[in-house]
C-alpha cells in the first residue's frame, strides 16, 4: 500500500497500481486516458474527451451514480473539489474507495497537481505534461502593447461571472488579460451587467454555458466580444497544450 496526499491534504491510500480508475471531471478523465488508458473504467457523461473514449458512464458530476461507481470496483476515483460535491467524494470514501481530489487555482499549480497525480497512477511521465509545460512556459501575449481589462461571463439568467481565484483567471492573466473582477469576494459573483467594473472586452466562452453570436454579444454591446473556447479556458490536462495558442487567437480576432 502506498498513502499520498491529495490536493487538499487528504490521506489516500492505494493498495497497489491503480487498475481500474473512475473520473469524475471532464479535465481528469482526459488527463488519466492520456496517461493510462487502460485503467479507466468509468467517467461521467460530460466527459467527452478522448472522443473515442469507451468506458461506463456514472451520470454527471453533480449527481454521480454512487451504487454504478461502486459496483465497478474502482481501486481509484479522481474527482476535484470545484465540480463535485463533498457529500458524495466522502460517501465514496465511507465505502472504502480511494478518492484523490484535485484543487486547481491557477496553471502552475494545475501542471503541479497534474505531476502528482500520474505519480499516484505509477506510470511513466506522460509526454503531454511536458508539452503542456512548454505550452505555459512563455505564452503570446493578446496585446503585447498592453494589458486587456475584461469581463468573464459563465452563466446568464442570472448573470454569473468568474471572480477571485480561478483557473480560468489565471489562464488569461498569463495571456496578458486581466479579469476586471478579480478582486471580488467570491469566485463566481452574480453581478448585474449595470454594475459592472470598466473593461475593454467581455469574452464569452462555449461552456458552462454556451455562448453564441446571438446569445450574448448583444447583451455588452458597444463592448467588444470575443467567444471563446470553453474547454481552453477552464480544462487542465492535455487541454493546455493548444490552450495558449488558440484563446490568443481567438481573442485577437473578436
Amino acid at each position: 500500500m502506498t498513502r499520498y496526499l491529495d490536493d487538499l491534504g487528504l490521506p489516500v491510500v492505494i493498495d497497489g497500481t491503480p487498475r481500474r480508475v473512475v473520473s469524475l471531471v471532464p479535465s481528469l478523465t482526459e488527463a488519466v486516458a492520456w496517461s493510462a488508458p487502460d485503467a479507466l473504467v468509468g467517467a461521467t457523461d460530460w466527459c467527452t474527451h478522448p472522443a473515442d473514449l469507451d468506458v461506463t458512464r456514472v451520470r454527471g458530476t453533480k449527481n454521480p451514480d454512487l451504487d454504478a461507481i461502486v459496483a465497478l470496483r474502482p481501486d481509484l476515483v479522481v474527482a476535484e473539489d470545484e465540480e463535485n460535491r463533498p457529500a458524495d467524494l466522502a460517501a465514496l470514501r465511507d465505502t472504502g474507495i480511494p478518492v484523490w481530489t484535485t484543487q486547481i487555482r491557477t496553471v502552475d499549480g494545475a501542471l503541479r497537481s497534474m505531476a502528482r497525480l500520474v505519480d499516484a497512477l505509477e506510470v511513466p511521465p506522460p509526454s503531454w505534461l511536458d508539452d503542456a509545460h512548454d505550452a505555459w512556459a512563455a505564452p503570446t501575449r493578446v496585446d503585447p502593447a498592453r494589458r486587456v481589462r475584461a469581463v468573464i461571463p459563465i452563466w446568464r439568467r442570472p448573470w454569473m461571472f468568474v471572480g477571485q481565484d480561478t483557473y480560468a483567471g489565471d489562464v488569461l492573466r498569463r495571456l496578458g488579460v486581466d479579469n476586471v473582477l478579480r478582486g471580488h469576494d467570491e469566485r463566481y459573483p452574480a453581478v448585474p451587467l449595470d454594475e459592472l467594473p470598466g473593461a475593454d472586452l467581455a469574452i464569452l466562452p462555449d461552456e458552462p454555458y454556451r455562448f453564441t453570436d446571438d446569445d450574448g454579444p448583444e447583451a455588452f454591446d458597444p463592448l467588444p466580444s470575443a467567444l471563446v473556447d470553453g474547454r481552453s479556458l477552464t480544462w487542465y490536462g492535455p487541454a493546455m497544450i493548444g490552450a495558449p495558442e488558440r484563446l490568443v487567437r481567438q481573442l485577437r480576432g473578436r
